[in-house]
């Protein structure tokens, strides 16, 4: 593991010794209707075929999630957008909505082939435009918010295997460590956890702060590692605005006018595992 992931986790080891992380609460499960109020724009994203991972609405027609997941992970060929579904507010097989893709960007730096870990991990960030709309009436995006510290709390919000079918929410998760523009976490992912938007919710209103990239669940002890989303959330944006890797190609730039807004398990050399179920 390269210097900027070890030193995440040496601070994690810090922390934990001097007692600044916080006690972890469980997932609760949103299989009522009411439970899943608020949180109807994440939504789980179905990769033609190939398994799944999590993504939430930022705009109406925009998801965010990792960019691994629009990658073929044995071919490194990228997914055709079109034939991914993003299945808004899933729940037992009812979803608030349900969009097919359009197009999609990952972020300009990111390899599938990178073997820095950390490099990878910070332009692991994606968005994907739907074929149209989700009223935000019907399912409001999420912005994105200023990040937290080592021995802060987060959320989580994701699907995963065993829990495909609802999403489930993990109310507090401690901030292990920051640095380098990467965060580490002690959230619940798991494979199908990856794109998954982990929030900050101390003003009342939750923010997005980072997306669920890899991490590892080893001796009862979860790691998850993200980037810090807003310096990469704001680059995939101007690459989607000038259309820069944008694909499929269109024979023409199409503008956005929006103002940007504040199963085999693989194994990377220095990130751990990604938590993408094939």
């Amino acid at each position: 593991m390269r210097g900027g992931l070890r030193t995440l986790l040496v601070a994690a080891a810090l922390a934990a010794a001097g007692g600044v992380a916080v006690a972890d609460t469980g997932l609760k499960r949103l299989t009522l209707r009411q439970d899943s109020l608020g949180w109807e724009a994440v939504g789980r994203l179905d990769l033609g075929g190939s398994g799944f991972c999590t993504g939430v609405l930022i705009e109406t027609d925009l998801v965010l999630t990792a960019a691994h997941c629009l990658v073929d992970g044995a071919t490194g060929a990228r997914r055709d957008p079109r034939q991914l579904t993003f299945r808004a507010g899933l729940r037992d097989g009812e979803a608030i909505a349900v969009r097919a893709g359009a197009r999609a960007v990952l972020h300009p730096g990111y390899d599938p082939q990178d073997r820095d870990g950390l490099r990878q991990l910070l332009a692991d960030v994606a968005l994907l435009e739907l074929e149209r709309p989700i009223p935000a009436a019907t399912a409001a995006p999420f912005v994105t918010g200023s990040t937290v510290g080592a021995g802060g709390t987060v959320s989580l919000v994701s699907f995963a295997t065993g829990r495909e079918e609802a999403l489930s929410w993990q109310r507090a998760c401690a901030v292990l460590g920051r640095g380098q523009g990467a965060l580490l976490f002690t959230c619940d992912a798991n494979f199908g956890s990856s794109g998954a938007p982990v929030f900050e919710t101390s003003s009342g209103r939750a923010r997005i702060v980072s997306v669920v990239s890899r991490g590892s669940r080893e001796n009862g002890e979860i790691r998850v590692f993200g980037p810090e989303i807003a310096a990469p959330l704001a680059e995939v944006r101007r690459a989607l605005r000038e259309g820069r890797g944008v694909w499929p190609e269109t024979g023409f730039v199409a503008r956005r006018l929006t103002a940007p807004t504040g199963g085999t398990l693989q194994r990377n050399h220095d990130t751990g595992a990604r938590f993408l179920k094939p």
